[in-house]
């Protein structure tokens, strides 16, 4: 019996409950451990073709070597391996990276049930780290029907969870665990928002001081499409700044705190946000960082995020300068423009 059929088998003897997703994730892992030296398809995990697709040959992945970073490189693999047979319908898991020096990071799309037994649509981005994982994963939370601090509670809940593991594989327990508690979790952001409190740590305000990039774009195909989808992104993320077109140049100079910039550049880089020569949906891959410090707390900050177009560089000039911003004008932009 085919290792996809095996685990179909546990789910239709469990109807797809939390126990016999624990059994096939077991039953998936031993598998791994038997077979390590085959490829992920010749596994019955994945199509050869799909295998392809997502980068996930055995040669694109951390190879084995000697000592603790190779045992975690392997745990990562495994683990990859047995969410994506799990997780194998269309668009449920998507690998985003395959590095030997930056881990494997992959998203997991799936419905959880949400307060009065609605569905809500999850993405969960996580990011191994090559000694994953005697270091805690990276995890972002995305959701069009949650709000952003919905998401954020729900982060930081999945990052209280995974201390629990660690040292262990724990990216299927941390999933299983957001299917039993997430309505909880949310339905305790609605109750704080009501008494006035705030779920969310103040660590981020008080720690994560506000942050400026300033990015360069090559083009944009799809122009209303992707500007809107920036908006939406700064919306959530509670960034300010500027989208600048003057011409064929395009700038973006965003402000916020620290983990919000992150998580903006991994929507950047890993969504698909434009589209191709042939009209097809596809990521950005021509999007530069030019500029990246920590503000001070005299610096001037935006109030709020726009999209403007330039005439000429006199007006692309005073809006750096509006800003406090005309020594990063004057080295990263203006080179650029000549």
């Amino acid at each position: 019996m085919s290792p996809s059929a095996t685990v179909r088998g546990f789910f239709q003897r469990g109807n797809g409950s939390v126990a016999a997703r624990q059994a096939a994730f077991a039953w998936i892992r031993n598998a791994n451990r038997r077979e390590r030296s085959a490829p992920l398809w010749a596994r019955g995990f994945f199509s050869p073709r799909a295998e392809a697709e997502a980068s996930l040959s055995v040669s694109c992945l951390p190879q084995r070597r000697s000592g603790e970073c190779a045992a975690m490189s392997e745990l990562a693999l495994e683990e990859l391996s047995a969410v994506a047979a799990i997780y194998c319908g269309k668009g449920e898991c998507e690998v985003l990276r395959a590095s030997e020096t930056e881990g494997i990071s992959f998203r997991i799309q799936t419905s959880v049930r949400g307060p009065l037994q609605t569905d809500i649509l999850l993405k969960l981005l996580f990011s191994l780290p090559i000694n994953y994982p005697s270091t805690l994963p990276n995890i972002s939370v995305h959701s069009e029907q949650l709000t952003r601090t919905q998401c954020m509670a729900v982060k930081e809940s999945l990052l209280e969870e995974a201390k629990r593991h660690f040292s262990q594989p724990m990216v299927h327990e941390l999933i299983l665990w957001m299917q039993e508690n997430l309505k909880y979790i949310v339905e305790q952001v609605e109750t704080s928002a009501g008494s006035g409190e705030s779920m969310l740590s103040t660590k981020a305000t008080t720690d994560d001081g506000v942050s400026t990039v300033l990015l360069h774009l090559d083009h944009m195909r799809a122009k209303g499409k992707y500007v809107k989808t920036l908006e939406k992104w700064c919306a959530d993320l509670r960034l300010t700044g500027r989208v600048m077109f003057m011409g064929k140049m395009i700038f973006i100079l965003l402000q916020g705190v620290k983990s919000s910039i992150k998580e903006y550049m991994i929507l950047q880089k890993t969504s698909k946000v434009d589209v191709d020569s042939t009209g097809k949906k596809c990521k950005e891959k021509m999007i530069s960082v030019l500029f990246k410090t920590k503000a001070q707390a005299e610096d001037r900050r935006f109030q709020t995020f726009e999209v403007k177009e330039y005439s000429t560089l006199d007006e692309l000039q005073n809006e750096f300068e509006a800003a406090g911003l005309a020594e990063l004008f004057t080295e990263f932009v203006l080179p650029r423009l000549k």
